[in-house]
C-alpha cells in the first residue's frame, strides 16, 4: 500500500457542508460482458451488479456503482486495516474473472480518494463546479454520476438526500 497522508485530518465543517475523507475502503474496478461473468460475480458479491445507468446497488458489506455498460466499481461498507493491500474478495474474483478470461479484476484502492459530503448544500456547490444538472439526482438515493468537478473527474453517489461519496 502507498504511504498515503491525506491533507484533510479531520471533519472539515463551512457553511451547512461536512466534508470528510473515508480511507481504509477497498475499491475494485470489475469489467465484463459475458453471462459467466455476471454468474461468478454474483456469486462472490452476494448481489447482483446494477444494468441500469447512473444506479448502484448494496448489500451489507459492498456496494457496487455502475460505470459504464461493462464496467462497475465495487466499495466496502466497511473499514479495512490501513497496513494491508491484499484483499481476500479481489483475490478470489480475479481467480475466477480475470485467470478464466471472462472480464478483468482491478485494485484500485490506491488510485481513488473518497470524500463523504453532508449537508443541505452540497448540490449548490457541485451546480457551481459542474456541468451536470443535479436537480433530479439530489432526490434519488442509491443513484450515481460520473462528471467533473471543477475539472476533476469524480464519481457522486447518492446516499441520502443530503449525503454523497
Amino acid at each position: 500500500m502507498l504511504n498515503y497522508n491525506s491533507p484533510i485530518k479531520n471533519h472539515i465543517n463551512y457553511n451547512d457542508i461536512s466534508v470528510k475523507e473515508v480511507s481504509q475502503i477497498m475499491k475494485l474496478n470489475l469489467r465484463g460482458k459475458k453471462r459467466e461473468f455476471f454468474t461468478a460475480v454474483g456469486k462472490h458479491l452476494d448481489m447482483i451488479l446494477p444494468t441500469e445507468a447512473n444506479t448502484s446497488s448494496s448489500s451489507s458489506q459492498l456496494t457496487s456503482i455502475w460505470l459504464s455498460p461493462d464496467e462497475w466499481m465495487v466499495v466496502s461498507n466497511e473499514l479495512i486495516e490501513k497496513n494491508t493491500n491484499k484483499y481476500d474478495l479481489e483475490e478470489n474474483l480475479y481467480s475466477s474473472i480475470s485467470k478464466t478470461n471472462l472480464g478483468a479484476v482491478v485494485d484500485v484502492t490506491d488510485q481513488f480518494v473518497m470524500l463523504e459530503l453532508e449537508g443541505s448544500k452540497i448540490y449548490e456547490l457541485f451546480s457551481c463546479g459542474s456541468p451536470f444538472d443535479f436537480n433530479e439526482f439530489r432526490y434519488k438515493k442509491g443513484y450515481s454520476a460520473q462528471t467533473l468537478l471543477n475539472n476533476i473527474d469524480v464519481i457522486v453517489h447518492n446516499k441520502g438526500e443530503n449525503l454523497v461519496n
